[in-house]
């Protein structure tokens, strides 16, 4: 463990913005600050959690190259060229977004193992301390958990089997020099089960309050996302019975249900003084769209998302657009056209105005899920789980053998989204006619979180689904291919280049 000091120095330097200014000024160079003063106790260890772990969490770039990659947009009218490559579907392994979605997850794994590591020089010395302890290790093995399955979702060729090639496995704090093999998915997915279980098993239920910050809004890992983690982890691994198992709980646990389109505004929708009304700047009367734009109480349904405060420069609509989501704003990038129809082909569907702005014109349907907190524009929280998720998990589920029960699964959330009229339940005469329903769903509730390449890698070949652009997205070059086969080999990232510099044995995925 003593090798091991100096980095676990290194990688507590993030934290020091959450301790005292003593603190930082005492710290001269990283010798002289011993394990033992760097976690010395169980508050520091929330400390860190708070200013090391979670704030290594970042899900951009995975939701921007889901997007630009698959059919979730348009060319926007003030676009400046970038990202043209992999809109028609040039990835490398110097691609930005695989270096990125790589190190961010090894980044966090790293801290979390520090802080795993550091923990173990310190004894609680009362039931309060105990109690807080065992909270921040589970909520860190849970979002270690969490960056694993992230990484086998996007490096694996096929997280369904156990004997495929998986990624690099650590638990160790950062070494100088590290030069660690890929190992198997099944010897991550066991490592991820074993942080869940402990993770379940330590974190403190909703109602205990912690000696410091209690951890009991959705800005932290609670049971109830443990549970979330688990059913998206076990629908990736095709585990039904597990995933809609675990889905279910992280419904039940959190307490939350589906955020509804009603109240909105009097008068015809759509109109401007209607719109002047639902688009206002303190979030309007609709629930989802309450929680969208997150001044959502009572009607949120998030399980977790990553605190994203209206304060600093950046935010995630700038992923797509220059100033705002208006017209005016300059997107780079507007709503795909078939992502749009899909929307439109719901009647009277709240989606259609809460993930639009009504500025748009000329087929530039201008992106508004992210608009700002209050006069804040483009500052969104970031949504990791929501409750929709987990119905369209256990609708994924169901249709492995119960038809019916899949649909209605479906029809609950299209009957949460509409301002008017009941919504009827789908009709599927095989399995695979359900799979494309779900997938088409997943399409528009979570379009733009980061979901769509996940979901047609290991969904689309199965359901008869590949990507699906308009012939009018890319109106720049007319020689853009419309879709890609979900077996081709750009449905697994590269190993990055930069991973591959520095660890030059570690075996690079098939096609790069």
């Amino acid at each position: 463990m003593k090798k091991n000091i100096k980095y676990l120095v290194v990688a507590f330097a993030a934290v020091l913005s959450v301790t005292s200014c003593n603190d930082a000024l005492e710290i001269v160079q990283d010798g002289e600050l011993s394990q033992d003063a760097v976690f010395s106790s169980p508050a520091n260890m929330e400390n860190y959690l708070n200013g090391s772990v979670y704030g290594s969490l970042d899900n951009s770039s995975q939701m921007k190259f889901t997007s630009v990659f698959t059919d979730e947009l348009r060319i926007g009218p003030s676009s400046t060229g970038a990202d043209f490559d992999l809109y028609r579907y040039i990835i490398t392994p110097n691609s930005g977004y695989a270096g990125a979605i790589w190190s961010q997850s090894y980044t966090t794994i790293r801290r979390v193992n520090t802080l795993i590591q550091g923990a173990s020089t310190i004894t609680p010395t009362t039931g309060a301390q105990t109690l807080q302890y065992n909270n921040t290790l589970g909520e860190a093995r849970a979002i270690r958990a969490l960056a694993y399955i992230n990484l086998l979702a996007y490096f694996s060729p096929n997280m369904k089997d156990n004997g495929a090639l998986g990624v690099m496995l650590t638990t160790e704090p950062a070494i100088v020099g590290d030069k660690l093999p890929r190992v198997t998915n099944g010897e991550i997915w066991t490592a991820v089960e074993t942080d869940l279980n402990f993770a379940y098993n330590n974190i403190s239920p909703a109602h205990q309050a912690l000696p410091a910050t209690a951890h009991n809004s959705s800005f932290y890992i609670s049971k109830a996302a443990v549970q979330a983690i688990r059913a998206r982890m076990y629908v990736y691994r095709g585990n039904y019975t597990l995933a809609a198992q675990y889905a279910q709980s992280a419904i039940t646990e959190s307490g939350l249900g589906l955020s509804v389109a009603t109240p909105i505004p009097g008068g015809a929708v759509g109109s401007p003084a209607w719109n002047t009304q639902f688009y206002n700047v303190a979030g309007g009367t609709s629930p989802y769209r309450r929680m969208l734009v997150d001044v959502a109480a009572a009607t949120d349904e998030n399980i977790f998302k990553l605190s994203r405060p209206a304060t600093g420069t950046g935010g995630i609509g700038g992923l797509w657009t220059t100033n705002t989501t208006d017209y005016s704003g300059a997107p780079w990038w507007t709503l795909g056209l078939n992502v749009y129809n899909a929307i439109t082909s719901l009647p009277n569907d709240i989606r259609r105005y809460a993930f639009i702005d009504p500025t748009s014109k000329d087929n530039f349907w201008v992106i508004d899920k992210y608009p700002g907190k209050g006069t804040t524009p483009l500052k969104n929280d970031v949504k990791m789980f929501r409750i929709s998720e987990m119905y369209l998990i256990l609708a994924e589920a169901a249709a492995q053998s119960n038809l019916t029960q899949a649909a209605d699964y479906v029809r609950q959330v299209r009957q949460a989204r509409v301002y008017s009229g009941t919504v009827t339940a789908p009709v599927y005469a095989t399995k695979v006619d359900a799979l494309r329903d779900i997938l088409k769903e997943r399409r528009v509730e979570l379009v733009l979180e980061g979901h769509r390449y996940i979901d047609l890698k290991r969904l689309g070949q199965e359901a008869g689904v590949a990507i699906d652009r308009n012939a009018n997205d890319d109106w720049v070059s007319s020689s853009t291919p419309l879709t890609l086969s979900v077996t081709d080999y750009r449905f697994t990232l590269p190993i990055p280049a930069s991973e591959i510099a520095g660890n030059p044995g570690i075996q690079q995925n098939s096609g790069y």
